[in-house]
């Protein structure tokens, strides 16, 4: 079995034909038809990645995204009929992994299933420098025996950044890291949750450097 798969979606003909293409290529699949009952069965189960509709009956993906995002790491593709950036926007900065907006690919999205489990798979759990220790499965940074509180994207860019100790990295390039290919924002953003996680984490104020005119790099 190549990996456990939720499929969160409303429309039962969709589900079923995302749900045989995946089953053709190995993975376990289970189906939710609305958002309580898909958030149950996160409660209840570990996925490897979760495919969520935005637009879903009961409680709506948005909601859905959070708790995901909040109970530990679980990649999340999200699906919907609307394509408008502020969606695109607002998802991943929520925490979303990827987005596709329907009609849905069946060659595509296999092809961002496998990418995003792959991807997962090869991640180290556990990253610490000095008193600052990261649970990557468990989206948590523990420093000096407190937990800090960071957002979905905090947590992402302090992952990438300490994943490459003393490594240059332009605003454009972590905006494209870290923010997904399609994110059309202002450089603005990356000096916004830098300055975050340096007024949250003592390592950071101390070891996240601005390299004048180029970008930020962690110090190890």
């Amino acid at each position: 079995m190549k990996g456990k798969i939720l499929i969160v979606e409303d429309e039962k003909k969709l589900s079923e034909v995302m749900c045989l293409y995946l089953k053709k290529e190995g993975y376990e699949v289970q189906c939710a038809f609305d958002g309580e009952a898909a958030e149950q069965l996160i409660e209840n189960n570990e996925f490897d990645l979760i495919i969520l509709d935005i637009m879903m009956p009961k409680k709506d993906g948005w909601s859905l995204l959070r708790k995901i995002k909040s109970k530990g790491n679980t990649p999340v593709i999200l699906t919907t009929a609307r394509g408008e950036e502020e969606d695109r926007v607002f998802g991943l900065e929520l925490g979303a992994d990827d987005y596709m907006v329907k009609p849905i690919s069946m060659r595509e999205l296999i092809l961002r299933v496998g990418l995003r489990i792959n991807s997962r798979s090869e991640k180290s759990k556990e990253l610490r420098f000095e008193n600052m220790l990261i649970l990557e499965e468990k989206r948590t940074v523990i420093e000096n025996e407190r937990i800090i509180s960071l957002t979905p994207k905090e947590f992402d860019l302090l992952v990438f950044l300490c994943k490459s100790p003393n490594q240059v990295f332009k605003r454009e390039q972590l905006l494209d890291k870290v923010w997904s290919y399609d994110f059309i924002g202002d450089t603005r953003t990356v000096d916004t949750h830098i300055k975050n996680l340096r007024e949250k984490i003592d390592f950071c104020n101390k070891n996240l450097k601005t390299v004048w005119g180029v970008g930020y790099k962690i110090e190890s």
